[in-house]
């Protein structure tokens, strides 16, 4: 019999199910070109789904369900939270541009939105191995439609089989990285995993030929060097609504895989994955930075910004464990957690404005494109700047503060090696302040090659214009933020 703390656990995800029919059933019923009433309820799920995660993260217990196969502890309801709040700010985005082009015909972009978020949930919240594949699956299914969402437009297509026939392939990596931690261990659960690890009963070998597999799936999630030539071709190919819903939610849920199985579930192995890691990191700063100088294409440029960001978290994650001492492991992790949240923020509102500026029949992808923003919109062009100077690490921009906690975390481990880890990365933000700063350039110096003036919905404006604010607030006073991270991780650990 299931006890109450089992469903305690999982209320947000069985709101989430539940409402993701509901509103696939009220769907056949609008009438309305926009989907009024189905947008309004998705908002309204969402909303709800969110304050949940809010309440649970702020009790700050750590709960097991269903024989350990659930864990709600704080660092996975703060993620799940902000991911639901990410899906919302860019559904609020996505439909206007959604509607110019067809892709609202039916509510398909909403339920597969909530759906593509339970995988999230499951994947955040899984302390087994099975759970966590089935999140990810759900995730996956859910994002190759709505990459090919757009069925009349070659290139969306295009770039859904792509995303396919690569997510696949990473699919089975992990899969099989899995089956040989089973193999090894005797167990899909992440605790009895760890404990077997632990005791040293179990073959070395097999367990890193198993990580090995492991650290690859996780590094297509997370979209890094050698697993990352989706990216630009799906950032690019997808609707731009779709990449947003890409690029940013399932990225919390990418790096917490990476703590549940990595951290929580390997950290005996740390130096064996550590290794993995830096090389990892080293060609998404190297590739990425340097790849994304050569794009005139803004959506390719920040397929390749998203590579380089990546590197600096997994910088974060690298820097744990040192010569086996765990001391620094809270430090190392919540700076990785801060990093992600701050750059899901600022990649929302850097596509807000690329989807605003969009209309029927111009995509507004090109840097070109930005041509003298400023003259026919000053707000957006200053929302835009704001996002590429904390890309870039621009104080006093949130990003600037997240690379910095990032590099505090790798020199106080003192090893020489990781300070040099340390300056390679600000050389490479040095390279990668170049490709940020000439958009901000076309922007505010260029011809505008449009006299049209910028125009959108309310609530585009609004939330648009408060995640603007959020990226420049939140790096004048970062430390509520960061605070809270550091407490998740440590609660998250400490259990």
């Amino acid at each position: 019999m299931i006890d109450k703390i089992s469903w305690i656990t999982v209320y947000p995800e069985i709101v989430l199910l539940v409402m993701g029919c509901v509103i696939a059933l009220v769907d056949l019923g609008v009438k309305s070109q926009r989907r009024t009433a189905t947008y309004v309820l998705t908002l309204l799920t969402l909303a709800v789904v969110a304050a949940l995660q809010a309440s649970y993260a702020v009790g700050q217990t750590t709960l097991y369900g269903f024989g350990n196969m659930i864990v709600s502890d704080p660092m996975g309801n703060w993620l799940k939270c902000f991911a639901t709040i990410a899906v919302m700010v860019t559904l609020v985005y996505g439909r206007p541009y959604s509607a110019d082009r067809g892709m609202l015909r039916g509510g398909e972009i909403f339920t597969l939105s909530i759906f593509s978020l339970l995988g999230m949930f499951a994947m955040i919240s899984g302390n087994n191995f099975l759970i966590i594949y089935m999140g990810l699956e759900l995730l996956t299914l859910s994002s190759y439609a709505l990459v090919a969402l757009r069925r009349d437009n070659a290139t969306a297509s295009e770039a859904a089989m792509k995303y396919f026939v690569l997510g696949a392939m990473a699919s089975g990596f992990l899969l099989y990285g899995i089956s040989m931690m089973y193999g090894a261990t005797g167990s899909l659960d992440i605790t009895e995993v760890a404990k077997a690890i632990a005791s040293g009963h179990v073959n070395h070998q097999v367990l890193v030929f198993g990580l090995v597999f492991v650290v690859a799936g996780l590094a297509f999630k997370l979209g890094v060097v050698p697993f990352h030539m989706w990216i630009p071709d799906v950032y690019q190919g997808a609707p731009t609504s779709i990449t947003l819903m890409i690029a940013g939610a399932p990225e919390l849920a990418a790096f917490a895989l990476a703590i549940r199985l990595l951290v929580e579930g390997m950290l005996p192995l740390a130096f064996d994955w550590q290794q993995m890691l830096v090389v990892l990191s080293i060609g998404s700063l190297l590739i990425g930075n340097l790849a994304a100088v050569a794009q005139s294409n803004l959506k390719r440029m920040l397929a390749y910004s998203t590579i380089s960001q990546m590197g600096f978290v997994l910088l974060g994650l690298l820097s744990g464990v040192v010569n086996g001492d765990i001391a620094g492991t809270q430090n190392a992790y919540s700076s990785a957690m801060f990093y992600i949240v701050t750059y899901v923020l600022t990649t929302l509102a850097a596509f807000g404005v690329i989807l605003l500026l969009a209309r029927e029949g111009f995509e507004s992808e090109e840097i070109s494109d930005l041509a003298g923003l400023n003259e026919r919109s000053p707000l957006y062009a200053a929302v835009m700047a704001i996002c590429l100077f904390s890309m870039a690490g621009i104080p006093p921009m949130v990003g600037f503060y997240a690379k910095l906690s990032v590099l505090q975390a790798l020199v106080s481990s003192g090893q020489g090696f990781s300070i040099g880890l340390a300056v390679f990365a600000v050389m490479m933000s040095l390279v990668g302040a170049f490709y940020y700063l000439r958009v901000v350039k076309v922007m505010y110096f260029d011809s505008p090659i449009t006299a049209s003036t910028v125009s959108a919905p309310f609530d585009v404006r609004a939330v648009l214009s408060v995640n603007g604010a959020l990226v420049l607030i939140l790096g004048i006073v970062p430390g509520g933020l960061m605070t809270l991270c550091a407490q998740a991780i440590v609660l998250t650990l400490g259990t």
